[in-house]
C-alpha cells in the first residue's frame, strides 16, 4: 500500500541540473522491446475530467493581484515563470472547452501581462524581477521580485514568452482588453535581448546572475530549448544569426535505444515542451531532413523507448509495466525516510532513459505519459488510465495527478511506497496543453498564425508541410 510522505527536499533547478549534473552510463546491449499498439480503450469522460481538473490548477491558484502561477501546490511556493507561461496557454484551452468564458480569460491574461509590463527591471541583485527583457526563473508570488539567488533564465523566459504569444494570437477582438493584450504581448517579446544572451558565442547561455555574470552552461544537445532558439531567431528586434540553429543541431547525439533510432535526450519533458507550441509534423530542418524524419516522429520514438526501458526494468523496480511507466524530471522521495540499503532515492531530479543517459530510482511521473499523448496516444492514454484505476485517490486528486510516485522505497516505519503531496506547474502544463493538441490541434493551429513563430522556423531552415503554405 502506498504511503503518503511529504518530500524532504527543496526545488532544484531542472534546466541547470540536466547539464551541470548529468548522470551518464555506457550503452548496454539489451533485448529490444518492439512497440506494440495497446488495445485498451480510454473513455472520453476520463480525458475530459483530466483536462478540466488539470486546467483548474492554473485557474484556481494564480496570484490574485499579479496572475503568477506557483511552482507547486499545496506546499508553500514561489512562482515559476515557465509555469505562468503554461498557465496563460491553459486559459485558452479553458475557453475552448467551456471551463471559463473568453472575457474571464482575457481579464486574467491582461492582469498577468500588466504585471510583467510594469515589473521592475535592472541589473541589481535584489528588488528586481528581470533584466534586458528576461525574467528570473523563480519570483515571489506576492511581490514578484527575484526569489533568493536564482538565475535570470533564458529557457524559462522563452516558455513564458511562448505562453504570452499564444495569448497575443488568440485574443484578436476589437475590445480594449484584447487590444491591450496584443500590444503588451508584442512589447514583452520585442524587449527580450536574445542577442545579448548569446554572450559572443554561437549558442545561447542558460542564464545570468547579477553577482557573477553569465553561466558557463550553454544550450547544447537536443532538449527543450528548440522553442528558445525559434523565438530568438524570429525576433524583429534582438534576433540571433541563422547559423545559431546549425550550431545547436551540431551538438545533437543520434543513436539507437531500445530499437528506436532518434536524437537522444533522456527525460521526456525535453521531447515535449517545444511541441506544446509548435506542430513539427511534416516540417524538417536540415538535420532532420538528413535523417528522413521530423521532430514529431523523434518524440514518438523517444516515448516508445521510455516505455520499453520501463518494461525491461533493468534495475528491477516495483510496479513498472507496459501501463505503469514514464521517466522525466519530477519530484522524488529522497533518502531521508528510506530503509532500502542499496538504492539511492533522489528528490527533484531529471529522471530519464536514453542511450547515454539513465537516471532512474523507481519514480514514475504521470506527466511523462501525459505530455506525450499526441505522439503515441495508443500507449500514453492507457498508461494514464491505468495509473488512476490502480492507485486512485492516492495519486489522483483535486487537480488531477500528483506529480510523482515511487513503489520501490521501503520506509523506516516498514511501509512501502511514496506519493508526492504536490502538483507542479511545469508538469501540469504539458498534460492540459498536450491533451488538447491531441484532441483538436488547437494550440498547434493557433501558433501557426503567429508571425514570429513562423519567422523563427523559416530562419532556422525548416521547410515542408504546413510551413510552406504560410506566407
Amino acid at each position: 500500500m502506498l504511503k503518503l510522505n511529504k518530500p524532504s527536499f527543496l526545488v532544484a533547478d531542472i534546466f541547470l541540473l540536466i547539464f551541470l549534473s548529468i548522470i551518464s552510463i555506457a550503452s548496454v546491449n539489451r533485448e529490444v522491446v518492439q512497440p506494440q499498439p495497446q488495445s485498451q480503450q480510454v473513455s472520453d469522460a476520463f480525458i475530459d475530467s483530466l483536462s478540466a481538473q488539470t486546467f483548474h490548477f492554473f485557474w484556481d491558484l494564480a496570484g490574485e493581484q499579479n496572475g503568477q502561477i506557483p511552482d507547486r501546490w499545496p506546499s508553500k511556493s514561489f512562482s515559476s515563470i515557465a509555469a505562468t507561461g503554461f498557465g496563460l496557454t491553459s486559459y485558452l484551452v479553458g475557453v475552448e472547452r467551456g471551463y471559463i468564458t473568453r472575457a474571464q480569460a482575457a481579464d486574467r491574461v491582461l492582469k498577468t501581462l500588466l504585471f510583467f509590463k510594469n515589473a521592475k527591471m535592472g541589473s541589481a541583485a535584489t528588488g528586481i524581477t528581470g533584466y534586458r527583457g528576461f525574467f528570473y526563473h523563480f519570483i515571489d508570488m506576492v511581490t514578484g521580485i527575484r526569489f533568493e539567488n536564482v538565475e535570470l533564465s533564458t529557457i524559462d523566459t522563452g516558455l513564458l514568452i511562448a505562453g504570452i504569444l499564444s495569448c497575443q494570437t488568440y485574443f484578436d477582438g476589437n475590445n480594449e482588453t484584447e487590444k491591450q493584450i496584443r500590444d503588451i504581448a508584442d512589447a514583452l517579446y520585442r524587449n527580450v535581448e536574445w542577442d545579448w544572451a548569446m554572450n559572443n558565442s554561437e549558442t545561447m547561455s542558460m542564464g545570468w546572475h547579477p553577482e557573477k555574470g553569465f553561466l558557463d552552461a550553454r544550450w547544447k544537445g537536443y532538449n527543450e530549448a528548440m522553442i528558445l532558439y525559434v523565438l530568438a531567431l524570429g525576433s524583429p528586434t534582438h534576433t540571433i544569426p541563422a547559423s545559431s540553429w546549425k550550431a545547436w543541431t551540431d551538438t545533437y547525439q543520434w543513436g539507437k535505444y531500445y530499437g528506436q533510432e532518434m536524437v537522444n535526450f533522456g527525460p521526456l519533458f525535453g521531447h515535449q515542451y517545444s511541441h506544446m507550441y509548435i506542430d513539427f509534423r511534416g516540417i524538417t530542418d536540415e538535420y532532420m531532413s538528413g535523417k528522413g524524419l521530423d521532430y514529431f516522429e523523434n518524440s514518438r520514438r523517444a516515448t516508445y523507448a521510455n516505455q520499453a526501458y520501463c518494461i525491461s526494468n533493468p534495475a528491477g523496480y516495483t510496479g513498472y509495466s507496459a501501463s505503469i511507466w514514464g521517466l522525466t524530471a519530477c519530484d522524488g522521495p529522497g533518502n531521508e525516510n528510506k530503509s532500502n540499503p542499496n538504492i539511492a532515492f533522489m528528490g527533484y531530479s531529471a529522471r530519464g532513459a536514453a542511450q547515454w543517459y539513465v537516471v532512474d530510482d523507481g519514480t514514475i511521473a504521470p506527466t511523462a505519459a501525459g505530455g506525450s499523448v499526441p505522439f503515441a496516444p495508443e500507449i500514453c492514454l492507457p498508461a494514464l488510465s491505468a495509473m488512476k484505476q490502480q492507485y486512485g485517490k492516492t495519486i489522483y486528486g483535486q487537480y488531477g495527478f500528483k506529480d510523482a510516485f515511487n513503489l520501490s522505497i521501503i520506509n523506516k516505519d516498514g511501509t512501502q511506497g511514496w506519493v508526492d503531496v504536490d502538483y507542479l506547474g511545469i508538469d501540469q502544463g504539458p498534460i492540459v496543453i498536450q491533451l488538447e493538441n491531441y484532441r483538436s490541434a488547437f494550440i498547434w493551429d493557433l501558433m501557426k498564425k503567429n508571425p514570429y513563430i513562423v519567422a523563427g522556423l523559416k530562419k532556422a531552415g525548416f521547410k515542408g508541410g504546413w510551413l510552406d503554405k504560410v506566407k
